[in-house]
C-alpha cells in the first residue's frame, strides 16, 4: 500500500468547482514532496461551511486503485 500525508486548505467557494464537476481531480503535495492526485469525490465527507481544511492521509494500492482518504491523527 502507498501512503501519502498532506495538508489541504480549500475554501467553500473553491470547493464548488469540485462539487459542480468542473474540476474532478485534486492535486496536492505530500509532506515528503511527492505530488498526489486523487478524485475530488473523496473529499465530500470532510466538507464544512468553511470548506476543507486539515491534514489528511491518502492510502491506495501500488497501482493507484482503491484510494481511501481520512483525516490524519495528530
Amino acid at each position: 500500500m502507498k501512503r501519502f500525508e498532506f495538508v489541504l486548505s480549500i475554501s467553500s467557494q473553491q470547493y464548488l468547482q469540485y462539487y459542480r464537476g468542473s474540476v474532478r481531480q485534486v492535486v496536492a503535495q505530500s509532506t515528503t514532496g511527492a505530488t498526489v492526485q486523487f478524485p475530488a469525490a473523496l473529499l465530500t465527507p470532510f466538507v464544512t461551511t468553511a470548506g476543507i481544511s486539515g491534514r489528511f492521509v491518502l492510502t491506495c494500492e501500488e497501482s493507484g486503485k482503491g484510494a481511501e482518504l481520512r483525516r490524519a491523527n495528530l
